[in-house]
């Protein structure tokens, strides 16, 4: 039993739209019916959210759809359903996982096989020497230590469980957007404090902050957000948004201490703060269902990619 988001009505019943996630009843349960996000966020060649309308019809006989997309139609490109395009719809969170864990397997060949550690630099890792080269400010979101899994696993974790959340509240073109800028910005800051402090050429590599930056919007979005801690104890969202903080500050500010070592405490508090302040722009622009589900994809019934355990939180 639940109510809907809607119109607050109680339905043994429910329905959770598979776009934006929230949870409504009958008559509410259709997109179009509950003003879906979802319906801002793409354009639908193969009718998704078919109205039965011609998309033509309220543009004047101009066609619809942002820039890339129009390009994508021109070229014969499909973007739709069951393509291979169409895929990419609500599964961000999920291709951006696949993509650092291909980019660990590269680093393990060119450091191992290749034996190459200066290719490994230029490549992977962001640092002073590299900076103005631009494209280092992406490749090393996606790249981790390779000495160990726990850099690459704990990322992973958090993105896993809490990137499909955001992702269906702001929708997959602007969770991208925000993963790549806030990684990237946040990885620049971290070389820009190592240089402006004279603690030199350190490099940073790392999604630590892009994952920051998610932490961020959706701890403004639901701070009371149930989390369970080591999978055992839990937490409100904002309670291990901020202990994260509290730990970064005090490496940031302690930096010899055990705290300090090689954790890019700058990028991390810089992804964060890029997350609560986006968060805060969007935060009245956003539906906010009563539950969310953590982990949870749209399974292998829809135009969707993978699922994954979860557990239910108020927000």
């Amino acid at each position: 039993m639940a109510k809907c988001d809607e119109c607050g009505k109680t339905e043994n019943m429910p329905y959770q739209c598979r776009h934006c996630g929230g949870t409504f009843c009958g008559d509410h349960r259709l997109p179009e019916n509950h003003s879906c996000p979802g319906l801002d966020n793409w354009n639908d060649p193969k009718a998704v959210f078919d109205s039965g309308f011609d998309d033509s019809v309220n543009s004047g006989g101009r066609t619809s759809g942002s820039t890339s997309e129009r390009v994508a139609r021109k070229l014969g490109i499909d973007t739709g359903p069951g393509s291979f395009f169409g895929y990419f719809r609500g599964n961000m969170s999920y291709v951006f996982l696949g993509v650092m864990w291909i980019f660990f397997l590269l680093e393990m060949v060119v450091l191992y096989v290749l034996q190459a550690p200066g290719l490994f630099g230029s490549l992977f890792v962001l640092s002073q020497e590299n900076i103005l080269y631009v494209y280092p400010w992406f490749t090393s979101v996606f790249s981790h230590s390779p000495t160990g899994l726990f850099h690459i696993a704990g990322n992973s974790i958090v993105l896993y469980f809490f990137g499909p959340v955001l992702e269906r509240q702001i929708g997959s073109k602007k969770f991208a957007a925000l993963f790549l800028v806030t990684g990237a910005a946040a990885g620049v800051a971290q070389v820009a404090t190592g240089m402006a402090l004279g603690t030199g050429g350190a490099g940073v590599l790392g999604a630590s902050g892009a994952i920051m930056g998610i932490l961020g919007v959706l701890t403004i979005l639901a701070p009371n957000l149930k989390v369970y801690l080591w999978f055992l104890l839990p937490v409100p969202l904002w309670v291990l948004t901020f202990g994260f903080a509290a730990l970064d500050l005090f490496g940031f500010l302690t930096p010899t201490s055990i705290m300090g070592g090689n954790v890019a405490h700058a990028a991390h508090l810089s992804g964060l703060v890029i997350g609560l302040v986006y968060g805060q722009r969007v935060k009245d622009k956003l539906r906010r269902p009563s539950q969310i589900q953590l982990g949870a994809g749209r399974g292998p019934g829809g135009p969707g990619g993978p699922g994954g355990p979860g557990g239910r939180g108020p927000f």
